[in-house]
């Protein structure tokens, strides 16, 4: 700061310096709060978007709990409620994972935990996967000592058989400078689930290219050793269904940059739990031509056949 005195000594030259001097500085004072206030608006609408994706899941979790406790009561026979059932879970598994992504929340400490899982089952043949760090020298020049391990186990299946998979992750440490080195957990689909790919992609084959419903893969799992719950695997389902979006959504912007394509649609039953009949739905299908050499296809579900669907659909595609 300067003061009155100090302004006094001044000459007219020095007085414009310290005029520019303090309007550069409001200057750059004034730019920083506009882009306080610029950032403070994009959170805003950040937060906006991501409260309305959230009750916008909120809202279809509550009408599918709300379909599946009508789907009991309505008189279907039991392979019709179980897949409804099987349908309303996979489809909750899939809009948990979407709300896991907008808004993770931590685990209440007064919430109830969630049961332990049951360890599995010891008569079934394992093979392990040992994940050891590549170098076992400490950055400092000692070498590491091996202190213990941790080891996750994962379900796998081969048509009729279960297997297990030790995942074993040395702990090595360095006695001089403390440092522990152990390798990273290899990802998967479902993190922190017990199924391997190949399972997942069992249960998935199963279901949508042999169409073998998921109370009857319980049987065969069953009859292979090892009862796996259908609502456990409706949750694998559905989760599944969530981690291959973005490889849909890549499939379908591919289709739609060619210039020709074949759709067509195909009618489907749907049961609606609340009228207690079956609802006409289709299912479209678009695809590239057979002198194309990229051969792709994309299912796109319809509950009419209004052609708003089929708009909506190519309505992506980039016009030249």
């Amino acid at each position: 700061m300067i003061d009155a005195a100090h302004l006094n000594q001044l000459d007219a030259q020095q007085l414009r310096e310290v005029v520019r001097s303090l309007m550069s500085d409001m200057a750059a004072q004034e730019a920083a709060i506009a882009q306080h206030d610029a950032e403070i608006e994009r959170r805003d609408r950040e937060i906006a978007f991501k409260q309305a994706v959230i009750d916008k899941i909120n809202h279809e979790m509550a009408v599918l709990k709300r379909l599946k406790f009508a789907a009991r009561s309505e008189h279907f026979n039991a392979e019709q409620k179980s897949l409804i059932e099987e349908t309303i879970e996979a489809d909750l598994a899939a809009l948990q994972v979407e709300l896991d992504k907008v808004a993770p929340t931590a685990p209440d400490p007064g919430e109830k935990k969630t049961p332990k899982r049951q360890a599995l089952p010891a008569n079934l043949p394992r093979r392990e996967i040992l994940h050891e760090p590549e170098n076992t020298t400490c950055s400092c020049g000692c070498a590491l000592k091996r202190i213990g391990e941790d080891v996750s186990e994962k379900l796998d299946y081969v048509p009729g058989v279960f297997s297990v998979e030790r995942h074993v992750r040395g702990k090595w440490v360095c006695v001089q400078c403390e440092t522990l080195v152990q390798a990273p957990v290899a990802p998967h689909i479902i993190d922190k689930g017990i199924p391997t790919t190949g399972l997942l992609a069992q249960v998935l084959v199963a279901k949508y290219l042999d169409h073998l419903p998921l109370y009857r893969q319980e049987h065969i799992f069953e009859r292979a050793g090892l009862a796996i719950a259908r609502s456990t695997l409706a949750q694998w389902v559905g989760e599944c269904g969530a981690q291959l979006q973005p490889l849909v959504e890549a499939l379908s912007a591919e289709l739609l940059r060619h210039d020709v394509l074949h759709a067509d649609e195909t009618p489907v039953a749907m049961l609606k739990p609340g009228n207690g009949k079956t609802h006409r739905a289709y299912l479209w299908s678009y695809c590239t031509t057979s002198f194309n050499p990229v051969k792709a296809v994309v299912f796109d579900f319809a509950d009419s056949r209004g052609g708003q669907h089929v708009r909506e659909f190519l309505g992506q595609a980039q016009v030249p």
